[in-house]
């Protein structure tokens, strides 16, 4: 798939609320809350306009029952896609709008998005840092899978960041 890099979008967040609200349609009771993460959800970010959601449920075994639900309703169905105890839903084929990371809500991975979404989100200087190095990623790489290997090993040093960071800030 080609990437597609974008200034922020204020947008964004009403997609996030509006997709939020039919999935819970969907769902139901699983849902205990929806989280919009990634670039995104970082205003001054640039990003691939592909909105981030993170859906927390009770019971992530009892998702795989609406596979076939979603993807009569256009979702790609790509189960845990190297991430252990996530389900993960693809909007909008070729033309990606969402990935919803579907989590059981104890799932330790949970808090490293949070953290790294947060931490972005008050410090401006680490936001520039990213855009730069996804915006020259951008140039060199037309596939997605290449740019998000490419900025890999950068995205782990920041996220290692974000939890020193977290972790001062408690009492």
């Amino acid at each position: 798939m080609k990437v597609r890099l974008s200034e922020y979008d204020k947008n964004w967040g009403h997609m996030f609320q509006d997709e939020a609200q039919f999935l819970k349609g969907i769902f139901g009771d699983e849902i205990i809350k929806f989280e919009h993460f990634g670039s995104t959800s970082v205003p001054g970010m640039k990003a691939k306009p592909v909105i981030d959601m993170m859906c927390l449920v009770k019971d992530i075994k009892k998702i795989d029952s609406f596979n076939e639900q979603m993807h009569l309703l256009g979702y790609d169905v790509a189960g845990e896609w190297g991430i252990q105890g996530r389900r993960l839903f693809r909007k909008g084929g070729e033309n990606r709008t969402h990935h919803i990371h579907v989590y059981q809500y104890d799932n330790p991975q949970i808090k490293r998005h949070l953290i790294l979404r947060d931490y972005l989100r008050t410090h401006s200087d680490e936001i520039e840092r990213y855009k730069c190095l996804k915006e020259e990623l951008a140039q060199r790489y037309d596939d997605t899978s290449f740019y998000s290997k490419a900025k890999k090993s950068f995205v782990k040093e920041l996220e290692q960041r974000a939890l020193n960071w977290f972790e001062n800030q408690q009492p």
